[in-house]
């Protein structure tokens, strides 16, 4: 029995050490530039199956879900990867766990770095705080992507909320001509909002032989309400993907926030990928950002698009 016993002991010494032995194998196999992406980002990782993992988990939050307390590692780890493609090029894919205020300082430094945008939404319901998931990519190498997330990567958790102000007493009505001048198209007035929709006829989309029009959601529109000081405009963008990295860069340079980039349609093409935003400020101002969104559409034309109903 002793001998036994001994016999298992030894095995299990044995298979513990191989597995430390794996463990080293695993992490000296790390390539030294992977090495040095994560000493660059100061974050942790891991090597497998020829990709980077790096580690981005939001352990600064408290979460809950319907009152539920749920750990990070049940659906609020961020991460970002890297694996090598051709040419020795790295291609960078990665999901981004923010809070609201986060996402936009976050969108922005992704932008303004040459990092694409592909998704914002949320994973779950009735969590609290509040969070959103942003997808990303981009191509390069590998030191340079690095350097080129950062930024982003370092906001996360550092964002202070903007306090709510309410809105403006007085003020003068929505000048709706002069909105309908800056973006191009006229609108409609329906109570207190005014809505301009622009259709995408440069676009010809089908769908099991049906026309895929405006009336069937292929549409661009914004939404005003408030003063001619003081009003708020929330919207959606249909773009092809080619348009969306322009469509985002116009509206935060506007001041413009992007709450959510997704798609509405499945199985047409070409894909037509939809973006929603919102924004306060001087309607002018406003109507500006939306306009700077249309000139990116239809490779700048806005004359290949029209105005339609809702």
């Amino acid at each position: 029995m002793k001998r036994i016993r001994r016999a298992v002991v030894m095995v299990a010494l044995i298979l513990v050490g191989w597995g430390s032995m794996a463990m080293r194998v695993r992490a000296q196999e790390m390539p030294n530039e992977y090495q040095a992406v994560l000493k660059s980002l100061d974050r942790k990782g891991d090597y497998l199956d020829g990709v980077l993992k790096v580690n981005v988990p939001r352990n600064d939050l408290k979460m809950t879900v319907q009152g539920f307390a749920t750990p990070t590692a049940f659906g609020f780890g961020g991460w970002i990867a890297l694996t090598k493609g051709t040419s020795g090029t790295d291609v960078m894919m990665g999901d981004l766990v923010l809070l609201q205020e986060e996402v936009n300082p976050v969108l922005s430094a992704l932008l303004d770095n040459g990092i694409d945008v592909t998704a914002l939404h949320n994973h779950f319901f009735w969590d609290e705080p509040k969070v959103y998931f942003m997808h990303v990519h981009a191509m390069g190498k590998a030191a340079e992507l690095a350097k080129r997330v950062k930024p982003a990567l370092d906001l996360i958790g550092h964002v202070k909320p903007v306090a709510a102000v309410p809105a403006e007493s007085g003020g003068k009505p929505l000048d709706t001509a002069k909105l309908a001048k800056i973006a191009g198209h006229e609108g409609e007035q329906s109570g207190a909002v005014y809505k301009i929709t622009v259709g995408r006829s440069d676009l010809k989309l089908r769908e099991h032989g049906a026309a895929i029009n405006a009336r069937m959601g292929l549409n661009t529109w914004a939404a005003f309400t408030g003063t001619q000081e003081d009003a708020v405009i929330a919207g959606d963008v249909a773009m092809l993907e080619s348009e969306v990295t322009p469509v985002l860069k116009a509206l935060r340079k506007h001041g413009l926030n992007v709450v959510a980039i997704h798609h509405h349609m499945t199985g047409v093409r070409p894909m037509i990928i939809f973006l929603h935003y919102w924004g306060r400020g001087p309607a002018d101002q406003l109507a500006e950002g939306f306009r700077a969104a249309l000139d990116e559409l239809g490779k700048g034309k806005a004359a290949n698009m029209h105005s339609t109903g809702r």
